[in-house]
């Protein structure tokens, strides 16, 4: 037990077997002040304890009276390195009955179960407890030292530091870049955070606009003035186009591109690239502002689906972490945009036009403005009574636009729309949410032009959607609308 481990609720404890791993655990609960009893055979260790004023008494955990003598202990902690011995007293104390919580040690998976079937409540393996602890001391030690690397990049800046979020970016590529600018001006290096493209979504403006987080577009900036280059959460971006080779990459996804950085953190071990910034911020010790804080919060949430996907124990540490710092009217407010009304034509045109066959649904805008009304649009459809599968698309500036949403575990909707549409334009994302663009020529083969709108639309919709559906492997008669 480490000196961090409180324990209020339960007040009598008893040991049964007290070597090295049973006296720690005795040392710590007597420092918290909790009455303990240990029983161990060896007449001289049991001498020695009392000389450290420990309560101890000789006897044999393996006999009846043993179990006796703790029956009225509302904790028994079963510690002996003789696995056999500690089967007898489980045995023992479970033939009592009563109201007790026992722990036992156990020496390997095996007997780990054979204590658990007899009516352990948990059961400890030292050599697991040892090697868990050695890893958490690893990792510690890991970002302690890639800490180091990434002070002695961004220190090497002699103008400004510029940091890429990728393009049209979402909370967590904005809230990483925020805590990189963060890191970056504790260490009295300037820095901007550049994108291209543009912030859709109502939420994500909610997002800047609320948290006041300042983005420049990278058109509007002579990317000469930089000298030190981040991608922050680019995600499967192409190569940018700067003649500076880049400093530093972090991100929870690989990148499709080969970068040579001076620092590298890639962790797809993690759901987002916030959970990473926010282990730095630690290590770097800084005071967060309210801002960057609620920031890296949402951009943790919005990655897991407030922690409904894919989340991993380092994204609900970190999100803890970043919990008490954080405005929380500001992120309901940030949760709960009004919807434009663009927005809600699309999604006036996607259930009109809708087609269901199996729990898949597939449906067509139209003409759009706002394709990031088309997310929205595909998430409010999978709330549909009997949907596991959404899929919406449209057309703007000649090119199709599909996005996709899944809460069917059977498949991976990412893969379906890479298998569909991956020859003919791009298309990225994960189990649970993904999109695509295809060049409208490229897929019709007919110059877009004012005179042919419909002819396109209709020939967009009809192969778009056998497209999907084959795609997801979907067989059987349209439900219709």
């Amino acid at each position: 037990m480490s000196a961090g481990i409180t324990i209020s609720s339960m007040s009598s404890y008893a040991i049964l077997g007290c070597g090295s791993v049973g006296y720690a655990v005795a040392e710590e609960l007597v420092a918290q002040g909790k009455e303990v009893l240990i029983i161990d055979r060896d007449s001289d260790r049991v001498e020695a304890l009392r000389d450290q004023d420990l309560n101890a008494q000789s006897g044999d955990i393996r006999e009846e009276s043993a179990a006796k003598d703790v029956a009225d202990r509302d904790v028994v902690l079963i510690l002996s390195s003789d696995v056999a011995a500690n089967k007898e007293a489980v045995s023992n104390l479970q033939d009592r009955g009563g109201e007790r919580f026992t722990v036992v040690r156990a020496s390997d998976p095996v007997s780990a179960d054979e204590l658990t079937e007899m009516g352990a409540d948990v059961v400890i393996n030292p050599s697991t407890v040892i090697a868990n602890s050695a890893l958490r001391s690893l990792e510690a030690g890991e970002l302690e030292y890639k800490a180091r690397q990434l002070s002695a990049v961004i220190e090497g800046t002699s103008s400004k530091l510029a940091i890429l979020t990728h393009d049209n970016p979402d909370p967590d590529s904005i809230a990483s870049a925020a805590a990189l600018q963060t890191i970056a001006e504790s260490l009295g290096v300037e820095a901007d955070i550049l994108y291209h493209g543009e912030i859709g979504h109502q939420e994500n403006r909610a997002f800047v606009n609320l948290l006041g987080i300042e983005l420049i577009q990278r058109d509007e900036v002579n990317v000469n003035s930089y000298d030190t280059f981040a991608l922050v959460d680019h995600m499967r971006a192409t190569q940018p186009e700067l003649d500076h080779p880049v400093d530093i990459l972090i991100d929870h996804y690989e990148p499709e591109s080969e970068y040579e950085a001076g620092f590298s953190d890639v962790r797809p071990n993690v759901s987002s690239t916030s959970t990473i910034m926010t282990k730095y911020v630690q290590e770097f010790d800084i005071n967060l502002s309210e801002e960057v804080a609620t920031a890296l919060l949402y951009g943790i949430r919005a990655e897991t689906l407030d922690f409904k996907r894919d989340t991993t124990p380092a994204d609900l540490t970190a999100a803890a972490y970043l919990y008490p710092f954080a405005n929380h009217d500001t992120l309901e407010q940030v949760e709960s945009p009004s919807m434009s009304p663009e927005t809600l034509d699309v999604l006036a045109e996607a259930i009109t036009n809708r087609e269901v066959q199996g729990s898949h649904l597939v449906s067509n805008a139209g003409f759009i403005r706002d394709r990031d009304a088309l997310t929205q649009a595909a998430q409010h459809l999978l709330n549909l009574e009997g949907i596991t599968t959404s899929a919406v698309f449209g057309i703007a500036d000649d090119t199709i636009y599909l996005a996709a949403r899944s809460k069917d575990i059977r498949m991976n909707i990412g893969n379906v729309l890479q298998d569909a549409f991956d020859t003919i334009g791009e298309a990225a994302g994960h189990s649970t949410q993904a999109s695509a663009e295809i060049p409208l020529g490229i897929f019709t083969g007919i110059e877009t032009n004012e005179d042919n709108r419909d002819t396109l639309l209709s020939l967009t919709e009809e192969a778009v959607k056998k497209k999907l559906f084959d795609a997801m492997g979907v067989d059987g008669e349209s439900n219709g609308n």
